[in-house]
């Protein structure tokens, strides 16, 4: 999956990236890069609001299972069962949100457990980057549910 198809699948399907004007960096086998500008996303304080870098390390994360099952052709349903963040330092702009799969084998018991039994859950990290200095840390457990449509 490219960059630009990502980015539009996200549009279309998630409308807050949209507002939010997030758009896909860079898609690799193992990782998802989204940025977004600080107008959409601004607060009081002319920082990028902790819900926007929330949502954007979330997108980030989520983007990697959806990018990985779809590129495996599992058909599946993707939703965040829990999350913690933690804010690090103000952005005053521009940011990144960077998801990794951690280990080749949480991810293969992952597809094992929702081959199986047609649930699978995996947690996945999001570093948030401004000024090429991380700014927040995202982990989010997610939960695939097989599509039987």
């Amino acid at each position: 999956m490219t960059p630009t198809e990502l980015q539009q699948y996200l549009h279309e399907n998630i409308p807050l990236s949209k507002v939010m004007e997030v758009a896909v960096v860079s898609v690799t086998e193992d990782s998802v890069v989204l940025t977004a500008p600080l107008p959409p996303n601004i607060n009081h304080q002319h920082t990028v609001f902790g819900g926007s870098a929330s949502a954007v390390a979330i997108l980030a994360a989520w983007s990697l299972v959806h990018v990985h099952l779809s590129l495996a052709g599992i058909s599946t349903g993707i939703v965040i069962q829990r999350n913690s963040m933690e804010y690090l330092r103000p952005m005053w702009g521009a940011f990144t949100a960077t998801s990794h799969i951690p280990a080749a084998e949480d991810w293969k018991r992952f597809v094992r457990m929702l081959e199986r039994r047609g649930i699978g859950r995996i947690v996945l990290p999001s570093v948030l980057q401004y000024e090429g200095e991380i700014a927040g840390a995202f982990e989010g457990e997610f939960v695939a549910t097989l599509d039987r449509s």
